[in-house]
């Protein structure tokens, strides 16, 4: 059975960072550079994301800088961050592109716990679907298990299950923390 139950292990993992990437898109005061990474960038008659034509850098907490490799591509970059829509203006000096983050407000930051919250149930709930199905596995097994067996194994997938919980559980607290004291 540590097989069916490792499996499940794995899977539940991803779900918590696939939530983890979720939190870090949110656009919640803190600069970070996956918010901008993946814009896409018409560079050369190619699309490419804008961490492949440019350094990106978090000076301070609230300011995104994008230096671009190839000084003909700052029209391009600007174009590209204006289209994906992140909320963020651009600043071109002629040397870099600063984003600046506006300071966010009291309401604002509660709808992001809201969404920190949604993601964190979205992922227990993926959780709960692959305990699932590991249970749903273990009884269509050939040869079938015993009851002994079957009961062990509800229990240890039980234990790996509440382990993935309390771990979203523990990460969205932290989350929303950190959002209501930016």
């Amino acid at each position: 059975m540590n097989p069916m139950i490792a499996t499940a292990k794995t899977a539940m993992d991803k779900a918590i960072e696939h939530m983890k990437l979720e939190f870090s898109r949110l656009r919640v005061g803190r600069a970070s550079a996956s918010m901008v990474e993946g814009v896409k960038v018409d560079a050369y008659g190619t699309m490419m994301t804008l961490k492949e034509v440019a350094a990106l850098a978090i000076p301070d907490a609230r300011t995104i800088t994008i230096t671009p490799w190839d000084k003909g591509l700052f029209g391009e970059i600007e174009k590209g961050i204006l289209a994906a829509n992140v909320g963020l203006t651009p600043v071109n000096d002629g040397k870099i592109i600063r984003l600046n983050m506006p300071p966010i407000t009291e309401d604002r930051r509660k709808d992001f716990v809201k969404q920190i919250k949604k993601f964190g149930e979205d992922a227990k709930v993926a959780i709960r679907n692959l305990r699932r199905d590991a249970m749903d596995g273990s009884k269509k097994q050939t040869p079938p298990l015993s009851e002994d067996d079957a009961r062990r194994f509800q229990d240890e997938l039980q234990k790996v299950t509440d382990h993935a919980t309390s771990e979203t559980d523990r990460l969205v607290e932290a989350k929303s923390k950190e959002v209501m004291t930016l």
